[in-house]
């Protein structure tokens, strides 16, 4: 009989010889060339999608604008750098759990603390539903800004109150309608996940379709415009040739940046995919492989689109380099007008931020599905399963409205405590000898990527301090200066 500690009930069901003659085609794929090995790994990976369909959503898609609109190529060096660091310390954790095949909530809450595990679930709960509303909110701006296109009046003009506030009736039937769309489809997509291992091979391919209609269609807009392109200028952006410049602002863009590539559930999500996919030991090569093609790719070439479209189009201004926090996705997509031909860019560009927004929705609800199970003690089963993933699902909400200003503040007071949390967690459970074994490795290798992780740790205490002084302290304790003109004007301060 399996240990309950251990496995998944969606794939406790594998067929061990299955597994085995897996294991044995990987070995084999050692002896082959390049190309064949890549393509041979490709066909197998799945967990590092839903990381990248969790970190590819509104934050993603915000903090790449504003570094493009800014900054131009300047900063084209920052996500790849983020998302290495954060690659590493996810090979660090699938190192752990990959060789133990227990469940991390359970076997790091006895080896460390169960308090700390217990938060570490619970961030990752409140992160998923406050981080849900933002993916709702993205996809309905979307899809309003298709319907402006076409001469659909969706929100009341400036300086008007409307029966429905900002939207006129129209406005919230596109909203609710693109809304309830997408909730539809994610929850066909998760339900299958949590079903079967032939479930989960569907909503891996649901995902890279999604992920690939994300770079599709900002690539397009990048490519259209590639004559416009300043090669030297861009080679300059990707080796961080200019570092972080010099205007206010820009340092505590850059460190956010840095910190907030890997959200905390994306670190309570990895290990259990990989769970989900009934990989041992023998999947170690695999998962490397998986997180690099699966998860840094993909986030790498949307994120570098995303910022060279904002300067190819001409929103980039490097006469006037100024951190332009104000500036939105939704804006992005209106600078593109006719950059593609008539309206095109535009349009392709809201089928990006749709995508982005459908991939993160599905990963906030699968992570949702796995968590409560494990919070609550209890053992994995299709309704279950499915129950909980519905938790995040109230941030449908997001399309027309945001959240109380006091829960995004608590919820981002835990969440980014926890993630250098957690990055300490998982550092300690990779050198702990009398758990892992011989797996903790040996000699200069271990010495170097260790030095790596504790660059990451460094990297996300100081990205979540950054967070911790913007979204918290800040809105908390907003300075003089900033309350002095609401004061003036009888308004309260905007809140994204």
């Amino acid at each position: 009989m399996a240990e309950p500690s251990k496995g998944l009930p969606m794939t406790a069901k594998w067929d061990p010889a299955k597994v085995q003659a897996e294991v044995a085609e990987l070995q084999a794929l050692e002896a082959r060339p390049f190309l064949a090995r890549a393509g041979g790994y490709l066909k197998r990976t799945g967990p590092g999608l839903l990381q990248s369909a969790m970190t590819l959503g509104a934050g993603s898609a915000a903090a790449s604008v504003v570094a493009g609109a800014s900054f131009g190529y300047k900063l084209l060096w920052i996500q790849p750098v983020a998302m290495l660091l954060g690659v590493c310390m996810m090979a660090a954790l699938s190192n752990v759990v990959l060789t133990t095949q227990e469940r991390p909530y359970r076997a790091f809450g006895q080896q460390t603390s169960k308090f700390l595990v217990f938060l570490w679930a619970l961030g990752t709960i409140m992160a998923s539903v406050i981080w849900h509303f933002p993916q709702y909110g993205l996809a309905a701006g979307a899809a309003r800004d298709l319907a402006d296109l076409a001469d659909i009046p969706c929100r009341v003009a400036e300086g008007q109150a409307g029966v429905w506030g900002d939207y006129t009736a129209v406005g919230l039937v596109v909203s609710f309608g693109a809304g309830l769309i997408i909730l539809l489809i994610n929850m066909a997509a998760t339900w299958s996940y949590g079903s079967s291992a032939w479930g989960i091979k569907l909503y891996e391919w649901f995902l890279r379709g999604v992920i690939a209609l994300i770079i599709l269609a900002f690539g397009i807009v990048v490519f259209a415009n590639v004559g416009k392109i300043e090669w030297l200028e861009l080679g300059k952006g990707f080796i961080g040739y200019y570092g972080i410049p010099k205007a206010e602002g820009s340092v505590t863009l850059v460190l956010g940046m840095l910190g907030a590539a890997v959200g905390i559930n994306m670190t309570f999500l990895y290990p259990y995919s990989l769970l989900a996919k009934g990989w041992g030991p023998g999947h170690k090569k695999l998962a490397r492989w998986d997180l690099g093609m699966s998860m840094f790719l993909p986030f790498v070439l949307v994120t570098s689109f995303v910022i060279m479209a904002m300067t190819v189009s001409g929103v980039y201004d490097a006469g006037n380099e100024v951190v332009r926090t104000g500036m939105k996705p939704l804006d992005a997509a209106a600078a593109l007008q006719g950059v593609v031909g008539k309206a095109a860019g535009r349009i392709i560009f809201d089928l990006g931020l749709i995508g982005m927004a459908c991939g993160a929705i599905s990963a906030h609800m699968v992570v949702c599905g796995f968590t409560m199970c494990e919070m609550f003690g209890l053992e994995y089963t299709k309704a279950r399963f499915r129950m909980f993933a519905m938790v995040p699902a109230i941030g449908i909400l997001g399309v027309v409205a945001g959240l109380p200003i006091w829960f995004p503040i608590a919820a981002s007071a835990i969440c980014f405590t926890m993630l250098p949390i957690a990055y300490v967690l998982f550092l300690i459970m990779n050198n702990r000898r009398s758990y892992i074994g011989d797996a903790v490795g040996s000699g200069p290798s271990r010495v170097i990527f260790n030095t790596i992780l504790v660059i990451a740790l460094a990297v996300a205490t100081i990205g979540s301090a950054v967070k911790i002084k913007t979204g918290v302290i800040d809105k908390l304790l907003p300075p003089a200066a900033d309350a002095a003109p609401a004061a003036e004007s009888g308004a309260m301060p905007k809140t994204s």
